[in-house]
């Protein structure tokens, strides 16, 4: 028997005003009591009605509709954007999932204003996209690194803020997930990655430089909440130094959105009773022609049999 949340998981975690990132623990597990193992069975299970219901939104867009759904994925370094991707989004028909990350911009994206590329992003109609770091990059790397000037960050502010809301307007429910990390965790978590040959081309040197800034990220962090976490897509922050509790907690994140659109099956366009005669016209039709098939089959064993004994009897007389 799986088990449940002792409450919504997006209430949960939900990221409210007075929020101080300096108290939360990163290994915590707010809402679930019931261990690892338990989480995984849960995590499984919840698999199937994901999928169910992701084919639901699919086929509503295939029929006309325009919702969607977005996934907004935030974290440094080992935070476990990726194993989010693959366990959790995993479980869902890739051709539903419109997948995006965002890395140091191109050079025909740094000609453009620094929400063009995210806006060509979004996911379409009947899609959940996933934005694997994402828009607010802006207001972390760009400010901590101070790869633009800082008296622009409250424009930024703003920016991201009336992108997220025009973004609902437009029929996407935007689901914002911030995996914290300790600073613990994710020494261990990169030295995993030196320590064994199948993880080093994850490893980037410039993660030691990251690190060397944390508590200015965590700064960054503070107020990038203080100043988005919005009534029409707040922050949730998922505490991502137990790899299967953030796992879980994004999947009931994204289960929640998904029951709240009430998502049914699109109706038939055509008729039924209709299509079902021309149908079994057409399988009847088939049996027909496998029984004239076995008939004409039938009859040339019969005239080879002939043959074969006609040929014994000319056989004899020669003897």
């Amino acid at each position: 028997m799986a088990h449940d949340f002792d409450a919504p998981v997006g209430d949960l975690l939900r990221v409210d005003e007075g929020f101080d990132l300096r108290t939360f623990d990163r290994r915590s597990t707010p809402g679930w009591e019931h261990g690892k193992k338990a989480a995984e069975e849960a995590l499984a299970e919840r698999g199937e009605r994901l999928s169910e219901l992701q084919e639901r939104l699919f086929a509503e867009g295939r029929g006309g509709g325009t919702r969607s759904v977005l996934l907004v994925l935030q974290g440094l370094d080992t935070a476990g954007k990726g194993g989010i991707v693959r366990h959790a989004i995993g479980m869902v028909d890739p051709q539903g999932v419109d997948l995006a990350s965002f890395g140091v911009p191109t050079a025909e994206e740094q000609k453009h204003h620094h929400l063009w590329r995210v806006r060509r992003a979004l996911p379409r109609p009947g899609q959940i996209g996933v934005f694997d770091r994402s828009h607010y990059e802006q207001v972390l790397v760009v400010k901590v690194e101070e790869l633009e000037p800082l008296e622009l960050q409250d424009k930024r502010y703003e920016e991201l803020v009336r992108f997220d809301r025009k973004t609902v307007e437009s029929d996407t429910i935007v689901i914002k997930v911030a995996l914290m990390v300790s600073h613990e965790e994710q020494g261990e978590r990169l030295m995993e990655r030196l320590d064994r040959p199948d993880k080093h081309w994850k490893y980037n040197e410039a993660d030691l430089t990251t690190r060397d800034k944390w508590y200015d990220y965590q700064a960054a962090y503070q107020e990038m909440f203080d100043r988005t976490s919005i009534d029409e897509a707040p922050w949730h922050i998922v505490p991502a130094d137990r790899k299967w509790y953030a796992r879980l907690a994004v999947t009931e994140l994204l289960l929640e959105a998904l029951e709240s659109m009430d998502l049914t099956w699109p109706e038939a366009d055509f008729d039924i009773t209709a299509q079902r005669e021309l149908l079994a016209e057409t399988i009847r039709a088939d049996g027909e022609d496998t029984g004239k098939d076995s008939e004409k089959s039938g009859k040339k064993k019969d005239s080879t049999k002939s043959g074969k004994k006609k040929s014994g009897k000319k056989k004899s007389k020669k003897k």
